[in-house]
């Protein structure tokens, strides 16, 4: 087993298609637990819209706790992956067993701090006092179930690093497949409405984070977690939080951005431009899955080869990272300008959202083809270990671009189509920013790297 995850030998492409295929296919499944809730909720009837858009507004609250699990997970399992083609084993595993404990404690903090500050939490989001008791209901039950989020999202990095993609693919699946049963369940026959949507998707994360911990102290596992290595130590978790921080910073600057998009669009426009960018934030969860499957996928093998000096492996990894989602962001992108309302109509069927839709979906997605900029800036940094560039690549889109420009734009002749451009301006200046920062820094590392080698 140990040989067959060695990513220093074989076909690079190979290794990264292996990975990134069932951790796309994860992503996709883990996409569903919140889309198939949303699909459910939609043949609610006359109170529909305002059930989805009371989702929405617990949207940020989902994204903040992914967040977290990004702190201690991504943040840790690069880490990993570099000591294991050092050949470190024992270091790897002291790494997940900091990574779970982290995980667990925070998890408990998050649910106690959400219940308190439940009813300020929702109006901040861009609850309207219709919406409110939607978000509520569904709110109050999904937190119970964060710790069970953090566990499956954070320690599922451990598994994928490791070289067991299918098995981490398999940790979304089960999780999913029980929330698509359940969900008709408790909202139709148990009459739950929003609520048996929040129990049934609480019941699967359970599930899912059961499955997590059997395979990482089972047998199969290269790396295991282990009840010693669960002791803190700051010289371990200050290492995981430090490259952690970046993807904590991307994730948690998009739950600010999704409260910052919610409130604004409650302001100028209503509860209306509310449900559109629910529908919007859907679709680009959806659309956006397979770039961040190949960077995801890329991830372990950039930093096993890394690790074990393998530095041109290194390069080719970077340039597969930047080629196959180009052309996949091209595709997308065509299909987007091109039928907004067929996209639009899969997740909400409002008159209104189809009427008023149209125009902001098309603005917001207008430089959906260079997306994969950003995440490759950012992806090859987390394989590479870099902290500091990973970092600022996150600060730079979210903090510098979009969050000024959501509260300047709507405030000029735009109006409100002026939230939306915020999205696509960023991914112009920023993501181009990301990416050719990252490629300079690579390519004068690795060379270094390679002639120190040599010589």
């Amino acid at each position: 087993m140990k040989s067959k995850n060695d990513f220093s030998k074989g076909s690079v492409l190979s290794h990264i298609i292996s990975m990134a295929v069932p951790m796309t296919l994860a992503q996709l499944i883990n996409i569903l637990y919140n889309i198939v809730d949303r699909l459910y909720i939609r043949g609610l009837g006359d109170i529909a819209f305002n059930a989805l858009t009371g989702l929405g507004v617990c949207l940020p609250i989902v994204s903040l706790i992914t967040a977290f699990a990004n702190l201690f997970g991504i943040g840790g399992s690069p880490l990993c992956s570099i000591e294991r083609g050092k050949k470190n084993n024992e270091k790897a595993e002291n790494i997940i067993g900091n990574s779970f404990t982290m995980l667990t404690v925070s998890g408990i903090v998050i649910f106690v701090l959400c219940l308190i500050f439940e009813r300020p939490l929702l109006y901040l989001f861009g609850a309207s006092d219709i919406t409110y008791q939607y978000a509520s209901d569904y709110f109050s039950i999904y937190v119970i179930g964060t710790v069970f989020v953090m566990i499956s999202l954070g320690m599922n990095q451990y598994i994928n690093s490791q070289g067991f993609a299918k098995y981490g693919m398999l940790t979304i699946l089960i999780g999913a497949i029980i929330n698509i049963v359940l969900d008709p369940l408790f909202i139709y026959v148990f009459n739950m409405g929003v609520k048996g949507a929040a129990v049934a998707t609480v019941i699967s994360q359970f599930v899912s984070a059961v499955w997590v911990i059997k395979f990482l102290t089972g047998e199969k596992a290269i790396l295991k977690l282990k009840i010693q290595a669960m002791k803190l130590k700051w010289s371990i978790c200050s290492r995981i939080m430090a490259l952690g921080f970046t993807g904590f910073v991307m994730q948690g600057t998009n739950s600010l951005v999704l409260i910052l998009y919610n409130s604004t669009l409650q302001t100028f426009g209503g509860d209306l431009y509310v449900g559109i960018m629910t529908v919007l934030t859907t679709v680009h969860e959806l659309l956006r899955m397979p770039v961040h499957g190949i960077n995801n996928g890329a991830q372990p093998v950039i930093g096993f080869n890394y690790g074990a000096g393998e530095y041109d492996r290194v390069k080719k990894c970077i340039n597969i990272m930047s080629i196959i989602p180009f052309c996949y962001t091209l595709i997308a992108w065509s299909l987007l300008m091109l039928f907004p309302e067929f996209f639009i109509r899969l997740f909400n069927a409002d008159p209104n959202i189809i009427a008023f839709g149209v125009k902001p979906f098309r603005i917001y997605y207008c430089a959906f083809i260079i997306m994969f900029l950003h995440y490759a800036g950012q992806s090859v940094s987390l394989g590479l270990g870099r902290a500091g560039y990973a970092i600022m690549f996150s600060l730079l889109r979210k903090v510098v671009f979009v969050i000024p420009l959501i509260i300047i734009l709507p405030r000029t002749s735009l109006g409100v189509m002026g939230i939306f451009l915020a999205e696509p301006i960023s991914e112009v200046f920023a993501g181009s920013a990301c990416y050719i920062t990252m490629r300079i820094t690579t390519r004068k590392e690795l060379q270094k790297k390679i002639s120190e080698k040599i010589t």
